[in-house]
């Protein structure tokens, strides 16, 4: 048993995120391990640029609203306790409400994320549909 030491908060770059967003490491597999997770924090309103993980990812959301759209999908608006899947290569976002603070805790392997451009403020502000209704 080891007793991992923890690092500093890191500021999240603007290159991948709108708005505010930190990201505490919870795990950062070694070899052979590619396992990660990270606890991710957003202010309201900020959100990651559309991207793909090409072995998945899975969120599970802490506290707040989540708003999570696939490519072409509909924006879900996902609350403390949901889990989201998203399968290998499918392009997307995630952030928070515009009028909440969110956390997630995302685990995912590392396979490389492909980052593409930002979210506009209309995809962001398009229709959703809650996970409490689906």
């Amino acid at each position: 048993m080891e007793l991992l030491k923890k690092p500093p908060t890191m500021k999240l770059p603007a290159e991948w995120f709108t708005g505010d967003a930190w990201a505490d490491v919870i795990y950062r597999g070694e070899d052979p391990s590619q396992a990660r997770a990270n606890a991710v924090h957003f202010a309201p309103g900020a959100r990651t640029a559309w991207h793909s993980h090409g072995l998945g990812q899975t969120l599970y959301i802490v506290e707040g609203i989540a708003l999570i759209q696939s490519r072409g999908g509909e924006i879900l608006q996902a609350h403390p306790g949901d889990v989201i899947w998203t399968p290998p290569g499918e392009e997307h976002w995630h952030g928070a409400a515009p009028d909440h603070f969110m956390t997630h805790i995302a685990l995912w392997e590392t396979d490389g994320v492909d980052w593409l451009e930002h979210v506009t403020d209309g995809e962001y502000n398009g229709p959703r549909r809650s996970s409490r209704t689906a």
